[in-house]
């Protein structure tokens, strides 16, 4: 490993914290359903996104927080506190957004929604004229999945993990008082009710509807008050690197427990009582967990599901661009000329007739696959599936370990593996993040590669709102090395000899990947000590990892100009004299979620350009295998280009996506 001089860095550098920034990521979410340029349901969207968002963050990062701090021991006191601290923020942080989000919904959404003569009933009773209907559908369809619960000291009771309940106060006729819990089946039925009496749209929570007739659950009690409560719990699975069972058995005996972990956060309406919020915490064993005062509604990532359907009320719609090309072959296509699709903008179609093609290809022999997410109904798994039972040799490498991703990739692996296709699994310690795929083919004593590299995955679905680039290409050194991958991944070890795996055009974690972006830096660096132009662009999803971060102060305190732009997680801090006052970091948030990473070094005016799967985080440098690629078609890499620069000099972030879809639809009529 070569090393790279960082001593003109001061001695103490400063770094935002990963967790507090990327909180300020979902802040921007969440104003996005405040901005008066978006339209109404849209808006709801953003506000369900940020509410999904910090359900997985209070899964996944908080238990890590709370882990490393009661790991923390008596010599490392500094430490535990620094934990102590971020938790404190990040409660401190939650808490101010979700005033932000009630200020928002009941200032933006209920007015928006009025004024479209829809009636979103919100923290108030059942209006008189849907009162019946209501009443209806509980005992109809609600009741059908209401379950209670009765506490006392002896109750043995566990909460599922982000299910919704309601802690209920009865007292019978001599004034005895009991607490028990309800459920609200949000996930068992549509957590909303809507009806229209003449031209106005009632919609009703169900928490509302089951409220209102508790006195039908617990006849002959008087209800005192009924309150809502969630708990989060630890989403983590451990592995094992020396378990005797294969990875997948490991992996299904391990997701039937995550919902079981230990609770992280215990959100409750602001109108329980305090002596009713201590059984609870007693009773439900919560002293751990974090403590938040929500309002009366929770799970409001649940407003995606709201029944409303107004194109007015959306964003026009941009049809995704088809490609077009010469001749009815498109693998032959690929063997003259890289394609470059840009999703959602252009058509997804395009990978999939590559996938098709080659399953029905007669000179295709030999199909290899990355899967990291798979679309439930995978229209690519069935075409891999096609190509076995067309005669084709298929080997795909399967992550098992994509977190809320695990079961649907080990459905697949069975599906795929019962066609006659190759399934190999990676290591617990190492994940598959690469998004590749190659094809063989033979022609007589000839055997050419076509391959696809992308900065997403391999999944139609989210391809519809993801922002990715997906590389079509035959270039014979690329192709060299994606076979060097493949071979790495089927034997899942690094080969004694690693001079076999010498990579000269793609950077690979594990192998070349930091060394190889650290070297472009020091590239960059050397030219402007000559006084040349120098800049780099970078756009990525998160910026964590401490040296190449460190590398980017000591270019910017050198006079390289670096432009970042970062989606979620940034720990650099821009604008500090002497070391990043070169470095500005911008964030786009918009319709369509930005993905892709693309990596630009101005090389005194020829410009080096790369896409590829990787963040720089230290799991993706340190415990993935990700792969980024160059771009050497001149077309291609002048579009890439254009594409970086608008993103860049578009001061409303709100219209580089529109600008992007209008110069990519130009090009199409062009």
């Amino acid at each position: 490993m070569s090393q790279h001089n960082t001593s003109i860095l001061p001695a103490t550098v400063h770094y935002n914290d990963r967790d507090i920034s990327w909180l300020s990521f979902n802040e921007r979410v969440l104003l996005e359903a405040a901005d008066k340029g978006v339209p109404l349901l849209e808006k709801i969207k953003f506000l369900s996104i940020y509410s999904s968002n910090l359900d997985e963050f209070y899964r996944v990062r908080v238990p890590a927080l709370m882990a490393l701090k009661k790991l923390t021991g008596k010599k490392e006191e500094r430490h535990k506190s620094g934990y102590k601290r971020i938790l404190h923020q990040i409660s401190s942080t939650v808490f101010k957004q979700q005033q932000i989000f009630g200020d928002i919904f009941k200032g933006e959404i209920l007015p928006g929604l009025a004024s479209e003569n829809i009636e979103l009933v919100y923290d108030r009773p059942i209006p008189d004229e849907v009162s019946a209907e209501a009443e209806n559908y509980f005992f109809t369809r609600i009741l059908t999945y209401v379950k209670c619960m009765g506490l006392n000291e002896d109750t043995d009771f566990f909460t599922e993990n982000n299910k919704l309940y309601f802690l209920v106060s009865l007292s019978d006729d001599n004034g005895h008082e009991y607490l028990h819990i309800v459920n609200i089946p949000s996930e068992e039925m549509p957590r909303f009710f809507s009806t229209k009496i003449d031209a106005k749209q009632y919609i009703l929570f169900i928490d509302d509807i089951i409220k209102e007739h508790l006195d039908a659950v617990f006849m002959g009690y008087t209800i005192n008050g009924a309150y809502s409560f969630k708990i989060t719990r630890d989403a983590a699975i451990e592995f094992d690197d020396d378990y005797e069972e294969g990875l997948a058995a490991q992996m299904e005996k391990k997701i039937a427990k995550r919902d079981f972990g230990i609770a992280t956060r215990f959100l409750y309406d602001d109108k329980m009582p305090a002596e009713y919020l201590d059984v609870l915490i007693g009773i439900l064993k919560l002293k751990g967990a974090n403590v938040i005062m929500g309002g009366s509604y929770h799970n409001l990532k649940d407003l995606a599901e709201i029944p409303v359907h107004k194109d007015s009320l959306e964003y026009k719609k941009w049809p995704a661009i088809p490609f077009t090309f010469q001749g009815k072959s498109l693998l032959d296509h690929v063997q003259q000329q890289d394609i470059m699709i840009h999703t959602p903008y252009e058509s997804y179609d395009t990978v999939l007739r590559f996938f098709n093609e080659a399953a029905i290809h007669p000179e295709a022999e030999e199909v290899y696959v990355t899967v990291y997410r798979m679309a439930q109904d995978s229209r690519i798994a069935n075409a891999l599936i096609s190509a076995a039972r067309n005669g084709k040799k298929v080997t795909v490498i399967v992550e098992l370990k994509a977190r809320f991703d695990e079961s649907n990739n080990i459905r697949w692996s069975k599906k795929l593996s019962d066609a006659g296709v190759t399934i190999i699994h990676s290591v617990p310690s190492l994940k598959i993040h690469a998004k590749i795929a190659l094809v063989k083919f033979r022609k007589g004593y000839n055997v050419k590669a076509l391959g696809l590299l992308a900065t997403g995955n391999l999944n139609e679905t989210t391809a519809r709102f993801y922002t990715d680039h997906i590389l079509l290409t035959a270039h014979e050194g690329i192709m060299t090395e994606l076979k060097q991958v493949f071979k790495f991944l089927s034997l899942m070890k690094k080969p004694d000899d690693e001079d076999k795996y010498d990579y000269k055009h793609l950077l690979v974690a594990q192998f070349n990947l930091r060394d190889g972006f650290l070297a472009l830096i020091d590239r960059e660096i050397a030219n402007a000590a000559k006084g040349l132009p120098a800049q780099i662009i970078i756009k990525l999803n998160n910026l964590e990892e401490k040296v190449l971060i460190d590398k980017l102060y000591e270019a910017s305190a050198a006079g390289v100009k670096i432009d970042l732009i970062v989606r979620g997680i940034c720990c650099l801090i821009p604008g500090i004299a002497g070391l990043s006052e070169n470095v500005t970091v911008k964030r786009i948030i918009d319709r369509y979620l930005e993905h892709g990473r693309i990596f630009v070094f101005h090389n005194i005016g020829i410009k080096e350009v790369y896409l590829g799967s990787a963040d720089w985080m230290n799991r993706n440098i340190y415990r993935r295998v990700e792969v980024c690629f160059p771009i050497y078609d001149e077309t291609i890499k002048s579009e890439m280009l254009k594409l970086i620069e608008i993103q860049l000099e578009t001061e409303d972030h709100k219209r580089a996506q529109q600008k992007i879809y209008e110069l990519l639809s130009d090009k199409k009529e062009v």
